[in-house]
């Protein structure tokens, strides 16, 4: 599947549980008006914490829009003040009901996918590569298993691997919107550079 080599997608989620209001996509609505820069065409885009939707919605952007990347954020609630690149996404183990009461049949992604997929973008080279000031960035191989890390694994499985998951903290004095958003664009932009290298 070719990519447009121009078009980046950046999603959020939308309220679950207590978080009425979900730092993911307040963060991107922020990054979004800063932009990636006038060679980009920015899309974004709310995915509701349901499995099924979430799933239906990713497989359009890959159908429709057919990015070079497309990054997800979601909201770790038991993070502290720490920004987490998530390297990979897993096919099983989703035992959580979503907002509709809804859990996956056999706690499964794709009946017939791979155990586990690695996105294209080396997070553990991003983050060494990056640094946000007033905020903590960290690595890691196991986005939790509930909507965030089924989402991840179904945009690596539709987008070949171009797809990133970046977990942010819910919102406080300290970490606002406008901060989250400047931070994701830092951060992106370095995934960027990661894909340029690529296509050269």
């Amino acid at each position: 599947m070719d990519s447009n080599s121009n078009t980046v997608v950046v999603t959020g989620f939308g309220s679950f549980r207590q978080h009425l209001v979900n730092s993911s996509w307040e963060a991107v609505k922020e990054m979004s008006k800063l932009g990636l820069g006038e060679n980009i065409d920015l899309h974004i885009m709310q995915l509701p914490v349901a499995y099924r939707k979430a799933k239906e919605l990713v497989c359009k952007i890959w159908g429709t829009l057919q990015p070079l990347l497309t990054v997800h954020i979601g909201l770790a609630s038991s993070s502290k003040a720490i920004i987490i690149l998530e390297q990979c996404g897993k096919n099983k183990g989703y035992k959580e009901m979503d907002v509709c009461g809804f859990c996956p049949e056999d706690g499964c992604c794709l009946l017939d996918g791979p155990e586990r997929i690695e996105s294209t973008i080396n997070m553990k080279t991003l983050w060494k590569n990056i640094s946000v000031e007033g905020i903590d960035v960290i690595f890691s191989r196991d986005a939790g298993r509930y909507i965030c890390d089924y989402t991840y694994y179904t945009s690596l499985y539709y987008g070949n691997g171009r797809a990133a998951f970046i977990h942010v903290p819910p919102l406080s004095k300290l970490v606002t919107a406008d901060f989250l958003g400047r931070a994701l664009r830092i951060i992106i932009l370095e995934m960027l550079k990661q894909c340029g290298e690529k296509n050269e």
